[in-house]
């Protein structure tokens, strides 16, 4: 029986389509390439791709239902999307595909498959200073993760560098936040890498900052000895002056930066900041204790933030979005990505489809006015540029 033109056509779009909704899972050791970025309006996007996230299930998790869990724990996706994701098998328990109604018990395997959109970053190169037998030397650019963290994975230094230079692994041996820029030490091996850390613990190595400040700071050495006390759940830091007595008791740990104004324009001041302790957010704090925070710090140029909790986003982020300032609110600074099949396919699972960035991801975001210019040790010194914006001329 001779069969129908249509039906035939019609099978081979179905057995088309199961080829494109094959899907290859990442894990953590898959490594980043080239292709993997795509390149719009400054920024460094990662192309969207399926990967397995892994937990273990602890103490605090155990005798929840699977449901139960990824609604209360992780928060970012609905209700009824991990519903969903149980009943088709993108959330499975120790390998297999288990019911709505299951019930998790201590250290058993989770894994969550997904399609990964990771968080833009800015388009600027990550530029190699110094290529030694056993050392890299970078600059930093602003708004790019050391490490792989949260939902960052291949937009990192380390990834960046894997797929644009082919080096891995490698070993940082001190941490520059997200948003500040500079200098970054990495080791190509753990030896070497042990023998930095070891330097950094007891003391011999000295870090030198500059930083872009509000009005004209004084001109003699300032020194701040303030304890930092971090709450890592809103993601911000605040500094406690004062000794510990019978009625108060200081939270924070011993903190204590050096300042030397480099040059004034009147308006800002370029400062060379000397941190004694490695505290989280310590200059920037240090310096909002002078009066004359970093002049982009939304984060700390005001106390009336909202919290990212209440946003569910990062802290700087949080205090773009509540700070107004037309410099660096991401709101004003919406771009559009139009969807093109050919730079990924979308997944109908997918909360983040047919966007590019995640959700909340996708408006402007510039980095804070602190460099890392220098790193001093026993017998060795490593250096890098002063950024464009270090000269008020």
């Amino acid at each position: 029986m001779k069969r129908d033109r249509d039906e035939v056509e019609e099978e081979g779009n179905e057995e088309r389509n199961k080829r494109k909704m094959e899907i290859v899972w990442q894990t953590p050791a898959h490594p980043a390439q080239k292709q993997d970025y795509i390149f719009h309006n400054g920024k460094r996007h990662v192309r969207p791709y399926y990967f397995e996230f892994v937990s273990h299930v602890n103490k605090r998790w155990e005798g929840k239902t699977i449901v139960d869990l990824f609604a209360q724990e992780f928060r970012g996706r609905s209700r009824d999307y991990y519903v969903s994701a149980v009943k088709c098998g993108r959330i499975q328990v120790d390998g297999e595909n288990i019911p709505v109604s299951y019930i998790v018990k201590r250290c058993q395997k989770i894994s969550h498959f997904l399609h990964r959109h990771e968080p833009p970053v800015m388009a600027w190169d990550v530029e190699v200073l110094q290529n030694e037998p056993d050392v890299l030397t970078i600059c930093k650019p602003a708004s790019v993760p050391v490490h792989p963290c949260g939902q960052y994975r291949k937009n990192t230094v380390l990834g960046i560098l894997q797929a644009e230079y082919g080096l891995a692994p490698l070993y940082p041996i001190h941490r520059l936040d997200r948003l500040v820029s500079g200098l970054l030490i990495v080791a190509k091996n753990p030896a070497k890498a042990d023998i930095f850390r070891q330097h950094i613990e007891v003391g011999l190595v000295q870090k030198q900052y500059v930083a872009k400040v509000v009005g004209v700071f004084p001109d003699a050495e300032q020194v701040v000895d303030a304890n930092i006390d971090y709450n890592a759940r809103e993601g911000r830091s605040t500094a406690e002056v004062g000794i510990s007595n019978g009625d108060t008791t200081l939270k924070g740990k011993a903190a204590c930066t050096k300042f030397t104004r480099i040059s004034t324009n009147g308006i800002y001041s370029i400062v060379l900041c000397e941190p004694v302790t490695g505290r989280t957010h310590q200059i920037r704090v240090h310096l909002q204790c002078t009066g004359h925070p970093i002049a982009n710090d939304m984060l700390y140029l005001s106390d009336d933030v909202v919290s990212r909790s209440t946003l569910g986003t990062t802290a700087d982020r949080a205090a773009s979005l509540s700070g107004g300032s037309p410099e660096t609110s991401c709101e004003s600074h919406k771009e559009e990505y139009k969807y093109c099949s050919e730079d990924f396919s979308i997944d109908p699972m997918c909360t983040h489809c047919p966007n590019l960035a995640p959700n909340g991801y996708d408006g402007h975001e510039e980095g804070l006015w602190l460099h890392c210019v220098r790193y001093t040790g026993p017998e060795w010194v490593y250096e890098c540029p002063y950024p464009d914006w270090a000269s008020l001329t």
